[in-house]
């Protein structure tokens, strides 16, 4: 095996300590090499976000994945020439590579190997504020370092012989970790629950002002803390970073009809985004689905924004929110040159609007969509309801806003903005 021919692996290295990374972007014969270009730009943007200096970007063409490395020996010779010449501390995969990969990889280069998901979930740690992203990113790091434990301690003693209980102190050790970790997963889900609750009865309390709410969505840094801040003038940050942002933000807006509504601006999408970081930030996506309308932002400005936009919507089906209301919001448009491609999105998303949000134009157009979009929402009603059907009053007081409500003999007279898909349990009432 690999693993009995080559130098003890490297200890643990501080992601933080690093400052200089090599990328490495595999690529088969199904992907161009232009594409796995955009991936280590994108990757390398990752790293300016996490503040780490990207010193070589590598496009490796392989004709099949190895189960050990990943790539073959001579890609891993021409690599490690490549980070010695560059003074490299770190090379990053843009793929997610195994437990075993990593060990081996370190062995081979004598370099620290990660891969995008830990960058990632350094980039969360750095940029999470609220106490729940610090849980569900802290939460996100545990889970990716369990299956890692044996990489923390090969470099211990091991027992040999002696039968078949006996174990060395690498195996102790790690059956320890291992159990920490796990009284670590579930004390974090225990906080996590705690806040994710104190959430709930927070987004209970909105829903019941029966208040339109909108939820800005985008792959990252497509601009929606600039239309956020556009429109509403929130002291929210602006900054040309990825994941700039991690938290969810709200603030009120009042249309030109006068109606008050609610803009909550999102995390962003990425692609290629960890399983356990989806996981672990779905109850900061949810704000999305306890959403009425979904604003969809895409950068048409960006070459592949219609990748960046299926990413977005794939992440949105997995959410369960793909069926929403959504209006798509073409930014950037001040930048894009080729009005081709606005055509291209208005032909495949419906309710379509062109913007930018950093020159504030085409906003009477977006504002008018979103009042025609809320119009469909809700509808007014008058309901005669007896007195014994209480139980549906309070559920309409829930679900819906109360105009009015009298009291006639044993009946109660209401005038209520309800929401249609209420509507079947109110029209024998209706007067």
């Amino acid at each position: 095996m690999l693993e009995d021919h080559h130098p003890q692996p490297l200890e643990t290295v501080d992601l933080n300590t690093l400052k200089t990374a090599l990328l490495v972007s595999i690529y088969t014969g199904g992907m161009k090499r232009e594409e796995c270009e955009d991936h280590l730009h994108e990757l390398e943007r990752l790293c300016d976000t996490f503040g780490m200096k990207v010193v070589g970007k590598f496009p490796c063409p392989i004709k099949k994945f190895d189960a050990g490395t990943c790539i073959g020996s001579g890609k891993i010779e021409e690599l490690k020439a490549e980070a010695l010449a560059a003074n490299a501390e770190v090379i990053i995969f843009d793929e997610e590579i195994t437990p075993r990969q990593q060990r081996n990889l370190e062995k081979l280069f004598l370099l620290p190997v990660i891969d995008r998901t830990e960058l990632i979930i350094g980039v969360f740690a750095k940029r999470a504020q609220t106490r729940e992203a610090q849980l569900q990113v802290e939460l996100a790091k545990v889970k990716y370092e369990f299956p890692r434990l044996r990489r923390l301690w090969t470099h211990l003693s091991r027992q040999a012989g002696g039968g078949a209980h006996q174990k060395g102190e690498g195996e102790q050790q790690i059956e320890i970790d291992r159990r920490l970790l796990r009284r670590k997963v579930d004390r974090l889900k225990e906080e996590l629950a705690l806040v994710v609750s104190q959430r709930q009865t927070q987004r209970t309390l909105r829903l019941r002002t029966g208040i339109p709410t909108f939820a800005i969505v985008g792959y990252t840094n497509v601009g929606k803390s600039t239309l956020l801040k556009a429109l509403t003038q929130a002291d929210v940050l602006v900054e040309d970073k990825l994941f700039a942002t991690l938290d969810t933000t709200t603030r009120k807006f009042i249309l030109p009809n006068r109606q008050e509504i609610l803009l909550v601006d999102t995390v962003g999408f990425i692609r290629k985004i960890p399983h356990t970081l989806v996981a672990a930030f779905k109850s900061t996506l949810e704000e999305a689905v306890h959403t009425d309308i979904l604003l969809h932002l895409i950068d048409v400005s960006h070459f592949d924004a219609e990748e960046q936009a299926e990413e977005t919507m794939r992440v949105l089906k997995e959410l369960g929110v793909e069926e929403r209301p959504i209006i798509t919001v073409l930014n950037k448009i001040d930048e894009c040159t080729n009005p081709m491609r606005l055509l291209k999105f208005r032909l495949k998303y419906p309710q379509t609007v062109a913007i930018s949000a950093l020159k504030q134009e085409g906003f009477d157009e977006l504002l008018a969509l979103m009042t025609q979009q809320i119009s469909l929402l809700r509808k007014v009603v008058e309901c005669r309801i007896p007195q014994d059907k209480y139980s549906l009053v309070t559920e309409l007081m829930k679900e819906g806003r109360i105009l009015s409500c009298e009291y006639e003999d044993n009946d109660i007279l209401l005038k209520l903005e309800i929401p249609h898909q209420l509507e079947y349990k109110v029209k024998s009432f209706i007067i």
